[in-house]
């Protein structure tokens, strides 16, 4: 195709008329524009029915981040009587947050930044409902990147207009002007492509494949990839080089090709914990929800096909083998770090001629522990919780101990088996709640570890659920500073090019007291993030945290002179994988069970939605399928287009 023949097609597509700007912009903001869309599943008489129940049934929701709220909140407006549990001690999930000491005061800390997007339709209509308002939120002023090998590339506000809002950003680029982005026509082609989004077909042709390999294979513009591509696609917190083609066509669909919305996104002027989610338990609570936290739902107890009751860990809870190790493996000192079976991570030790064994899962979210070098004791890199070596915690978030297992001999092997009973304050009396309904809204660990202990009869549904995988592990290393960094001119940087380092965020200048802290002392606040750390790359902690030292000074060259005063180093692995094929084995909302729903960002979905909308509008649309069960109203969810503009 000549160039002219491809710019006419081009213009020709978009509604263009070739030389008439006025013909041109009527038909940018007429038939090819994005527009805010409606979900509806419900049928023709939806207005016609009665939006509550008249009689109260029982709804229990396990997980208490954004899609247990969203469910929660949802069946609770119409008059289900609805228990949250959540096994940790708050409520959030990934905005969760909680105290730490350090230089002398107090201050909060989270799982990492977030930015709250225009198009979280669902999500922002659950915070308004809560009462939480815009003074909690600031805009960010552009979405700067910081490349390791060329200038820093910063994106404003680009329009809303399709083609605009994508030359925007080519001609915001000091590396990509408009001329050579349109000289290389068979490499736009694929970008092209991902303004057709729709879901059926994108999944059908793409989902095989990773987006890095149908980026090489349609030849798009390597700059294009580097600049824009890489580091925006990184944000899914999977690596574009193992990231579906088809999620990440839904994920550009979303956040820019096929929102209204642009690139628009706000920050929270506090701390996630106290802006949001206080607020929206207070909600809860003022709606009648039952809030459980720091109880752990065990298993589904289910009958002739449904599920009849959530059992809860406690001491009243049967005892059973949780796994058979070798009485070799064992070291003579320090722990055994060992996983079971069902994916529960065991410590055992030699204690003289003794055995001691430990839940590995932290009690303050469930990540797993292991042995902290120099020490006898246990660590939990993901929170920073720090155990003794009988697994009572003095630092960091966790509260209470780690629960104790039994270990008995049989021949050469030990049986760890869970204890019946326990003098443990972690450990709270069995609790079975029984329920008409129940929405599993935990994270994919969480998730798989309550079904398999379910044990239900449907083997394709239980298959499908332990399929699910997690990302790889992310890295969030926040740091007090002596001295400000002058060059930092944004609160938020997406960055491209180094091993570690895709994000760093400098809280002393948008959030409190982060702010009040900087002003005192002369100093600033800064967090680095690693979104998806690759295998080859995982390393003990001192190493990684020196690797990003490095980074950090050749962002910033002055931070060269800077001393640490505190920091605090979290590596993580909670986050949803999108792997090539994993979308078709996904459970659904609905399952083979009539009465049990599922919630979360990891659930199979056709609607364009993703990450913590994808969350919020997975538990509204549970909260919409039990109602169509008892013959209630449907609430219509907002949504970008399901389709993309050249669909």
């Amino acid at each position: 195709m000549q160039r002219r023949e491809f710019f006419q097609h081009f213009l020709k597509r978009a509604g263009i008329g070739a030389g008439a700007v006025t013909a041109a912009t009527a038909g940018l903001v007429g038939y090819y524009q994005p527009r805010k869309e409606v979900y509806d599943a419900s049928g023709k008489n939806n207005d016609e029915l009665p939006e509550k129940l008249t009689t109260p049934k029982k709804a229990v929701v396990i997980g208490g981040g954004l899609a247990g709220i969203s469910s929660a909140l949802e069946l609770a407006r119409r008059n289900f009587e609805v228990t949250l549990v959540e096994a940790s001690p708050s409520l959030g999930g990934k905005l969760t947050g909680w105290p730490i000491e350090a230089l002398g005061e107090q201050f909060p800390v989270e799982h990492g930044f977030h930015g709250f997007f225009d198009q979280y339709y669902n999500l922002n209509e659950m915070f308004a409902s809560a009462g939480i308002g815009s003074e909690m939120f600031t805009a960010s002023p552009g979405y700067p990147v910081i490349f390791s090998d060329q200038q820093v590339e910063v994106f404003g506000q680009t329009p809303k207009w399709f083609p605009f809002n994508i030359l925007s950003v080519v001609q915001q680029s000091k590396r990509l002007d408009i001329a050579s982005f349109l000289k290389d026509y068979p490499g736009l082609w694929p970008v092209i492509s991902m303004f057709r989004y729709q879901y059926d077909r994108t999944f059908h042709d793409w989902d095989s494949i990773d987006f890095m390999t149908y980026c090489q294979r349609g030849e798009v513009l390597p700059a294009f990839i580097d600049t824009v591509l890489h580091p925006f696609s990184d944000a899914t917190m999977n690596r574009m080089e193992v990231l579906s083609a088809a999620e990440a066509m839904r994920y550009f669909h979303f956040y820019f090709m096929g929102s209204p919305e642009g690139l628009a996104f706000k920050i929270t002027t506090k701390d996630c914990m106290s802006a949001l989610i206080d607020p929206l338990e207070k909600k809860l609570t003022s709606m009648g929800v039952r809030v459980l936290k720091g109880q752990k739902a065990r298993n589904l107890v289910m009958q002739n096909g449904r599920v009849t009751a959530v059992r809860l860990d406690g001491a009243g809870g049967a005892s059973g083998a949780v796994a058979s190790i070798p009485k070799r493996e064992v070291p003579v000192t320090g722990w055994l770090q060992h996983t079971s079976e069902a994916g529960i991570p065991v410590l055992v030790a030699r204690s003289g001629a003794e055995w001691v064994a430990l839940d590995g899962r932290c009690t303050h979210m469930g990540c797993p522990v292991g042995s902290e070098e120099g020490s006898d004791g246990l660590y939990c890199p993901c929170h920073a919780g720090r155990f003794d070596a009988e697994g009572v915690p003095f630092s960091g978030p966790p509260k209470a101990p780690l629960a104790r297992l039994d270990v008995r001999e049989a021949g050469e092997m030990l049986v760890i088996e869970k204890a019946p009973s326990s003098s443990s304050p972690a450990v709270v009396a069995a609790e079975e709640l029984p329920c008409d309904y129940c929405v599993v809204a935990s994270d994919v660990r969480g998730t798989r570890e309550l079904i398999a202990s379910s044990q239900p009869d449907n083997r394709d549904f239980a298959n499908r659920v332990a399929d699910l995988g997690e990302a790889d592990p992310y890295v969030v290393w926040r740091v007090w500073l002596d001295r400000p960094l002058s060059s930092a001119d944004f609160p938020f940087y997406t960055v491209s090019g180094y091993t570690y380092t895709d994000s760093i965020t400098f809280y002393s200048s948008f959030q409190q007291p982060f702010i009040d802290w900087a002003k005192r002392t002369g100093g600033c606040v800064a967090e680095l993030h690693a979104y998806a750390v690759a295998p080859e790359d995982v390393r003990p902690e001192p190493e990684i945290r020196a690797a990003m030292l490095q980074e950090l000074y050749a962002m910033f060259p002055e931070s060269k002179n800077a001393t640490i005063r505190h920091e605090l180093f979290m590596m993580q692995s909670n986050f949803t994988r999108w792997a090539p094929g994993d979308h078709a084995k996904r459970p659904a909302v609905e399952t083979p069970y009539p009465n049990l729903f599922l919630a979360g960002d990891w659930v199979r979905t056709n609607a364009p939605v993703f990450l913590m909308e994808a969350a919020a509008f997975t538990g509204r649309q549970a909260a919409n399928a039990i109602a169509a069960k008892e013959s209630l109203r449907q609430r219509p969810l907002p949504i970008v287009p399901m389709d993309g503009i050249f669909a």
